[in-house]
């Protein structure tokens, strides 16, 4: 005895048209995005930075940070003058915006905003913010009628903008007191 199992065409192409349009069978064969692979990153990509900044007066810093175009990072860096910290009071004149150090002397400080954009040809335009501070010995002031013994406060502050490649090669740039800061970038 054999038996013979029958469908009708009709119902079986309708049965997969409507599975296939309701999403439950998924067709087989789906093209793909082709993937480009290169060796660059996007422009907007990390960008490694290495500043270097060296100078009789302020010290001599080094740091690599990583950025991305249209960023600004700021490096900032403390260090004992020769001589060593100055002692400063609270009723000396500035006192918030001296660099202090954890028992409260002034101290060594240069700061750097590096704010770079990438443009499409590889080449960074950055504007780099400078400004440093440092003592010099102690003058004497008069505050609320008492005369105090502050620190004489030395300050250099200059922005830059200039061009450099991002394929690590250097760019030093001299500043109005002799300091100079080179700066080097890679991706």
């Amino acid at each position: 005895m054999s038996s013979s199992f029958k469908l009708s065409a009709v119902p079986v192409v309708a049965s997969l048209a409507c599975a296939l349009s309701c999403g439950m069978l998924t067709p087989a064969v789906q093209a793909a995005t082709p993937i480009t692979v290169t060796s660059q990153s996007a422009l907007d990509g990390p960008i490694r930075y290495t500043v270097r900044v060296t100078s009789k007066q302020f010290g001599n810093s080094l740091e690599t940070r990583t950025i991305r175009s249209g960023q600004s990072d700021d490096f900032t860096w403390k260090t004992v003058p020769p001589g060593g910290a100055v002692p400063v009071t609270d009723a000396c004149p500035n006192y918030g915006s001296l660099p202090l150090d954890a028992n409260g002397a002034m101290i060594r400080q240069t700061q750097i905003r590096l704010a770079p954009v990438v443009g499409e040809d590889g080449t960074a335009t950055v504007q780099l913010s400078f400004q440093a501070h440092k003592p010099d010995g102690t003058k004497t002031v008069t505050a609320n009628g008492k005369s105090l013994k502050c620190p004489n406060d030395v300050s250099m502050s200059q922005v830059l903008r200039f061009t450099m490649p991002v394929n690590g090669s250097t760019k030093t740039l001299t500043l109005s007191d002799g300091t100079t800061v080179a700066i080097s970038a890679k991706r």
